[in-house]
C-alpha cells in the first residue's frame, strides 16, 4: 500500500473510530477493524505525534516513559498499535469538548489512564495462603483482575464487538464450538449480567475467560499494572 493511501486509510479509521460513538454500530467497527488490519495494526511514531497534536520529541518521551506502547514491526521499526492511539485521541478530544486546553490535551489524557492504573487493586485470592501460587493459577488471577478492572467501565459497543470477535474466532477455527456458544450466552445477556459473568472466580468463570474476545479494553499503564500486582 502506498504511503499516501495509507496515510487516508487511517484518516477513514479515525472517522469511523468517531461514527462508533455515536451509531453503536457493528458494521461500522467491522469496517474499523478491517482497515486497520490493511495496516498491519499500527502506524509510524510521526502520524500518532500529527494525530494526537504533539511534537515527535514529546510522543518520544511519552513512550520513554511507558505511557504510550510501541511494538516493533518485522521491518525493524518502532510503531504505535492503532486500537490503544485511537483511546488516546478519543480522551483528548473528549478534554477539549469539556473546556479543557486546545494544546497539549494529551498530558492529562495520560494523567488519567496513570491514575486509572493506580487504583487497580489485588485480586484478593492473589494473597490467599501467603505463598506464591503455580503459574498457571497466576496467569488466571492476572486474568480476573484484568476482567475486574474492564467490567466497570464496559458498554454496549464494546459487548457488539466481543460478539463480532467471538463470530469471527469460531468462522476462522479460532475458538471451538463450546467456548464459543458460552461466551454468545454471556453476551446477549444485560449488561449488569455480563459484569458479573466475566468477574467470577469459579471453574465457569475461569473456563470463560481463557478465551477472551474483551481484549484491548485497558490502557498500556492499566495493563503493566494488572501484571505487577499478580
Amino acid at each position: 500500500m502506498a504511503l499516501r493511501e495509507r496515510e487516508k486509510t487511517l484518516e477513514h479509521i479515525v472517522r469511523l473510530k468517531r461514527a462508533e460513538g455515536q451509531l453503536s454500530s457493528s458494521d461500522v467497527t467491522a469496517v474499523r477493524e478491517d482497515l486497520e488490519a490493511q495496516l498491519r495494526g499500527t502506524v509510524p511514531r510521526s502520524w500518532a505525534a500529527r494525530l494526537l497534536g504533539v511534537s515527535h520529541t514529546a510522543l518520544d518521551k511519552w513512550i520513554g516513559s511507558g505511557d504510550i506502547p510501541v511494538v516493533i514491526t518485522k521491518e525493524g521499526r518502532k510503531e504505535v498499535p492503532i486500537p490503544p492511539l485511537l483511546d488516546l485521541l478519543q480522551q483528548v478530544e473528549e478534554h477539549r469538548k469539556q473546556g479543557g486546553q486546545r494544546l497539549h490535551a494529551l498530558g492529562p489524557a495520560i494523567a488519567e489512564n496513570r491514575s486509572r492504573a493506580a487504583r487497580i487493586s489485588p485480586v484478593p485470592s492473589i494473597l490467599e495462603g501467603g505463598g506464591i501460587a503455580e503459574p498457571h493459577r497466576t496467569a488466571e488471577l492476572r486474568s480476573l483482575a484484568y476482567h475486574r478492572a474492564v467490567a466497570p467501565r464496559l458498554r454496549p459497543p464494546m459487548v457488539e464487538s466481543a460478539r463480532r470477535k467471538v463470530d469471527r474466532w469460531r468462522e476462522e477455527g479460532k475458538l471451538d464450538r463450546r467456548h464459543a456458544e458460552a461466551w454468545e450466552e454471556v453476551l446477549d445477556s444485560p449488561l449488569t449480567e455480563i459484569r458479573e459473568a466475566i468477574v467470577r472466580d469459579d471453574a465457569q468463570g475461569r473456563d470463560l475467560r481463557q478465551n477472551s474476545p474483551l481484549a484491548g479494553l485497558l490502557s498500556d499503564q492499566e495493563r503493566r499494572r494488572v501484571l505487577e500486582l499478580a
